[in-house]
């Protein structure tokens, strides 16, 4: 073959590699990015049912909770082969001992895993062998919908509360975009938009009450609505919610309201 005609066939191969005609190798799709999983079968057991175990994958990395503390990892995605990094980093907290146990075993499961299969809205993660290590259900992350309870707010203090004992905090993420919920005393009314993990929260309204017990509750209403305008960011996870500011700091987080 001549000079000209090699060089016309390596742009031909050049012009289908750029149109992605033909595969390149060692670049499979990361099909398991940005998708989130709860846990359901863990070693061929369900999961202990006061625990919720879950798991994200995002930019090479993966993470949740254990059920008991939260973890994070690196993870590579070669087909259907999947390494996750020996180094899996985890907070600290003790639970019941059931619990440690289970996350124990469940951090084990991932480091042992070795290729996965995602069929319809299951994930199985499988060792070398074959075997299911773990199943997990395939877990929305849109808000459109959905109801919550919080469980702390930032106070415009550098500091995330608890909720007062005897009072409610509430938000519900409307299908139509509206957004409302209890502020403690009162009631609040906004707009929301939501997508991506990136969150816009309109002008907030409220009702006039005044609610004198239990004491601190206006205080309490008003830290509580502010902290919700500074909303940037929305990670929801199994039946947890945190709303971040643009910079990253903990807005309010949530439990899914039964």
């Amino acid at each position: 073959m001549n000079t000209r005609n090699t060089l016309i066939v390596l742009a031909i191969v050049a012009g289908l590699l750029l149109a992605g005609c033909v595969p390149v190798p060692g670049l499979a799709p990361d099909l398991l990015a940005d998708t989130s999983w709860v846990l359901t079968e863990l070693n061929g057991q369900p999961v202990l049912a006061e625990t919720q175990v879950t798991i994200r994958f995002e930019d090479g990395r993966l993470g949740g909770t254990d059920g008991c503390n939260r973890y994070n990892a690196a993870y590579t995605v070669d087909g259907a082969r999947i390494t996750v990094a020996e180094n899996i980093a985890s907070t600290m907290m003790a639970c019941a001992e059931p619990v440690m146990t289970q996350a124990s075993a469940y951090l084990a499961a991932l480091a042992a895993t070795t290729t996965y299969k995602i069929e319809g809205e299951q994930l199985t993660l499988l060792a070398a062998d074959g075997t299911a290590l773990a199943v997990f259900t395939q877990q929305s992350t849109d808000l459109a919908g959905t109801s919550w309870v919080a469980t702390g707010y930032n106070n415009g203090q550098e500091a995330v509360v608890s909720v007062a004992e005897g009072t409610e905090l509430t938000a519900q993420f409307g299908a139509d975009g509206t957004f409302s919920g209890s502020a403690g005393c009162n009631s609040f009314t906004a707009t929301y938009e939501a997508a991506n993990g990136e969150i816009e929260i309109g002008a907030i309204g409220a009702t006039m009450m005044f609610c004198a017990d239990p004491d601190g509750v206006m205080e309490q209403e008003t830290q509580y609505l502010q902290a919700l305008a500074t909303a940037a960011t929305y990670t929801r996870e199994g039946n947890r919610l945190e709303l971040r500011t643009a910079d990253g700091a903990l807005a309010a987080s949530f439990t899914l309201a039964d």
